[in-house]
């Protein structure tokens, strides 16, 4: 249950294995909340958790578990709204960063203006996207009140269906080896009625613009 999207060292197994309940939740909150998470394995370390725990070697209750990852994660993102209130346009304005590469920026930036709001829901379940796009909303002041509501939501969807997924299917070996390629897979699934709407208005407006 190696990350398919990041180095081998950052095995999300022997993360939770290692740092037990404490751990799982700091690294929740980091990815979730604060830039230099981006690159750690949040949806192998969630499904890595309801594995273990299926397995009775993470002795911990699963709901738990399940709400200590939903309140790290909405913690996390109202921490990346403020950073990206505050300070987002001066960190994403340095074109000599290392750690901010204007890939990341772009690809997030791209993200969140095709889906608004459903973005911070989708974001959820796409890594890098995940620990940008909170800090893109801050930046782009989004409405607090609508952010807080769909960052509360997808935060508790993200967190508890993976690590359920992980629990009643971590052990097919197809989904433990894939489980970010499949979770992408649903969300370009779930944004098809997105651009097909976009698509219908846009057909639209130009037939408006004929008459």
């Amino acid at each position: 249950m190696t990350s398919a999207l990041g180095p081998s060292w950052l095995d999300a197994q022997h993360l939770v294995e290692s740092f037990g309940l404490i751990g799982l939740v700091v690294i929740v909150f980091a990815e979730c909340g604060l830039l230099v998470g981006f690159f750690l394995p949040g949806d192998t370390l969630l499904f890595s958790a309801g594995v273990l725990v299926q397995r009775d070697t993470f002795h911990q209750p699963l709901w738990l578990i399940i709400l200590l990852e939903c309140v790290a994660a909405i913690l996390g993102n109202q921490v990346g709204y403020e950073i990206g209130r505050r300070g987002g346009p001066a960190v994403f304005k340095r074109p000599d960063s290392r750690l901010f590469r204007p890939e990341y920026v772009e690809r997030t930036s791209a993200f969140f203006e095709r889906y608004g709001a459903a973005a911070i829901v989708l974001g959820r379940f796409v890594p890098v996207v995940r620990t940008f796009i909170t800090v893109m909303a801050g930046a782009s002041r989004m409405n607090y009140r609508t952010y807080t509501v769909y960052t509360v939501l997808g935060g508790a969807l993200w967190a508890a269906s993976v690590t359920l997924l992980g629990y009643f299917l971590g052990n097919v070996a197809f989904i433990a080896d894939n489980i970010e390629i499949l979770l992408l897979a649903g969300v370009a699934m779930s944004v098809v009625p997105i651009l097909a709407q976009l698509l219908r208005k846009r057909g639209g407006s130009r037939l408006d613009r004929r008459d």
